[in-house]
């Protein structure tokens, strides 16, 4: 694609249309007064809410016929693979093709300030605590996050047509064309790095094969530019040794440049001190529980008031913040019991998952159901790190490996294998064939005052709802 082709473009078809981020950039075609189509697979909310709600057409499935009449260019997700039936009809009709990472490249970041948030954990939710605060200051953001805030109206992305683009910038590769990461289309002028830990076995080999893309992209910044790194990872440390631009840490300790101290956990909310080389700036509130939040938080703080954005409304837009969906959300009650779900999907976010649990409601037995369902947790790699990540929790549900028949036995993860480690070191475990399963499980099991914890990046064959149903109908009350 070249900006001088696109301006004859009008009508877009996406493939994949249902993706966290294929929905949303869906919604800012639209936006822009294109006309957009698409087509997926499996398509539950909120991506299915987010498109019925703006009026775009989508097809169930993928074939030849959903790009008749053909699109002036369609945009192949990153899941999609050649042998799609419309991934070959685009390549034997030579309808013009490109990546989600590419469009945003060329149609919504040349102009703007692009501020991108990368690294294994906290991407979402360190975006979506800056979009609101450079909303609450005025400054008119726009930005695409991987996930749906509350503080935008239950919308992942924004068109407020200021001065910056807030981007979460993904590792993984870009589409079957292209297999560099996606975060190398979106050329940081500002880039906050949250963490760095091996992840998405399916392509990379090891931790540091992710840490030179994660290199690739501290290149890209301008000299002009600045870079906010967790200061307490030496992964990263090594990863910005060569930045042509300023570095500035984050973290916890007094020895990075910008440190949160005096943390105050106070059930579903978190205080804590602001202080930049050793100065007092601010006192921030914000009402999330959980160190990986205040991390996030200090990022955002960070980059934001060295933007020119005052304390007031770093302060202000923090106090205000409703996390994300699918982040320690609280999805129902029945019979007494709590149903909370959450998109962690690798050992240490479900660590730090539980931890915030255990902060935000002390006291109650918390059981944790979990879903191998990601690239990484259906593979062998994290057997040894998952029982000390799920030891917070007092009984673990083992849901069965997502898609587990397109891996070989010795490559696979081994739910039952898990839980007789965790039952080893003394606490209840169990391995399930189905999501109906622990459902009845937990209905029959589960006490008033207890919490159950849902922990997967996807639907989980919709344990949540069949869960609560049950939780309910044993209660009496009508779903």
């Amino acid at each position: 694609m070249t900006a001088a082709f696109t301006r004859s473009i009008r009508h877009i078809h996406l493939l994949g249309i249902a993706g966290s981020a294929m929905s949303s950039l869906a919604g800012m075609l639209k936006e822009r007064g294109y006309q957009v189509t698409g087509s997926d697979v499996n398509v539950y909310p909120p991506a299915s809410t987010l498109l019925d709600s703006l009026g775009i057409g989508w097809n169930e499935g993928y074939r030849a016929e959903n790009l008749k009449p053909a699109p002036d260019l369609a945009v192949i997700g990153n899941a999609l693979s050649r042998g799609n039936p419309e991934v070959e009809y685009i390549l034997d009709e030579k309808i013009p093709y490109g990546s989600m990472a590419q469009l945003i490249e060329e149609y919504f970041l040349p102009g703007k300030t692009s501020i991108v948030v990368a690294g294994t954990h906290g991407k979402t939710t360190t975006t979506a605590m800056l979009a609101w605060i450079f909303q609450v200051a005025g400054r008119r953001p726009d930005f695409l996050m991987g996930g749906v805030a509350p503080n935008f109206r239950d919308r992942s992305y924004g068109l407020g047509g200021g001065r910056e683009f807030l981007i979460e910038g993904d590792e993984y590769d870009t589409a079957f064309f292209d297999k560099a990461p996606k975060f190398l289309h979106y050329h940081p002028d500002q880039l906050i790095l949250t963490s760095l830990e091996f992840d998405h076995a399916d392509i990379y080999p090891d931790l540091a094969s992710i840490a030179v893309q994660f290199r690739r992209l501290v290149n890209l910044v301008p000299r002009r530019g600045r870079i906010l790194c967790w200061g307490e990872s030496a992964e990263l440390e090594s990863v910005v040794a060569k930045a042509f631009c300023p570095v500035e840490t984050f973290g916890l300790t007094p020895q990075c440049d910008w440190s949160a101290g005096d943390v105050v956990w106070q059930g579903s909310a978190t205080e804590f001190r602001v202080a930049y080389r050793g100065k007092q700036i601010a006192r921030m509130r914000i009402p999330v529980p959980g160190r990986h939040n205040a991390l996030d938080a200090l990022a955002a703080t960070a980059l934001a008031y060295g933007s020119g954005v005052d304390c007031g409304s770093i302060a202000q837009a923090l106090a205000t913040f409703q996390s994300v969906r699918r982040r320690l959300e609280v999805k129902g009650e029945g019979g007494g019991v709590l149903v909370v779900e959450d998109f962690a999907h690798h050992p240490t976010a479900m660590g730090l998952t539980l931890e915030a649990a255990r902060t935000r409601w002390p006291g109650r037995k918390v059981w944790a159901a979990v879903e191998p369902r990601s690239n990484t947790m259906r593979r062998k790699v994290f057997e040894q790190a998952l029982p000390e990540a799920l030891g917070l929790a007092d009984a673990v549900l083992f849901g069965p490996v997502s898609r587990a028949q397109l891996l070989e036995e010795g490559e696979r993860l081994s739910p039952e294998a898990i839980a007789q480690s965790i039952r080893a070191r003394g606490r209840q475990a169990r391995a399930f064939g189905s999501a109906d399963e622990i459902a009845e499980h937990l209905a029959s099991n589960a006490n008033p005052g207890d919490l159950v914890l849902i922990m997967s990046n996807g639907s989980f064959d919709g344990l949540t709802f069949k869960l609560l149903e049950r939780l309910q109908a044993r209660a009496g009350v009508r779903v």
